[in-house]
This record gives C-alpha cells, sequence and structure tokens, in this order.
C-alpha cells in the first residue's frame, strides 16, 4: 500500500499562532495551531515570538522551530482529519507534569 508524501512548499503567518501552508500537490491549509499548543515540546510555543520563528526545512520539507519542534507534513497536509485527535492529546500533555 502506497501513501502519498507531502512536502510543504511554502508558508505565511496570517494570524497569531496561525500558518497558510501550501503544499507540493497545489493544495493549501489555514492552521491555528493553538489549541495543540502544550506539553514539553509544543508548549514553548505559546510564547508568539518563538511561535513566529517556524521556518521550512528544506530537506525534511516541513515547518520547524528553534526548540526541536515540528509537524509531521502528511499531518499538515490532511490536518482536518488529525486536529481533534490533536487537541485531545494537548489536553492530555497539560495534565501531565514536566
Amino acid at each position: 500500500m502506497l501513501h502519498p508524501i507531502h512536502r510543504v512548499r511554502s508558508f505565511q503567518i496570517v494570524a497569531p499562532y496561525t500558518l497558510r501552508i501550501q503544499f507540493d500537490d497545489q493544495t493549501a491549509q489555514d492552521i491555528n495551531f493553538e489549541p495543540v499548543l502544550a506539553g514539553q515540546l509544543f508548549g514553548p510555543l505559546r510564547d508568539l515570538t518563538v511561535f513566529n520563528q517556524v521556518q521550512l526545512d528544506p530537506e525534511v520539507h516541513t515547518l520547524v522551530w528553534p526548540n526541536g519542534a515540528d509537524f509531521d507534513p502528511a499531518i499538515l497536509h490532511d490536518w482536518p482529519q488529525h486536529s481533534d485527535e490533536l487537541k485531545a492529546r494537548a489536553r492530555q500533555w497539560e495534565l501531565t507534569p514536566a
């Protein structure tokens, strides 16, 4: 079974915690990341100055932040199908002591 490989081509910051992400298949997603910014890895991105340091990694073709946070490009591409699960995980991360 083959799964499509998606790559992020570009992004724009369009609002606080919200990025418009363009993919190599000519599709785009506007994603508000705020509901999933919790836990050790993603929690620091609640600081908007840190969140806005997002970059496109040219090697793995996804979004990365200076603290090592990133998202699988397939998750970003299909965000509507994954967002509820990610939000539920973020609530669990908030309950887990660091």
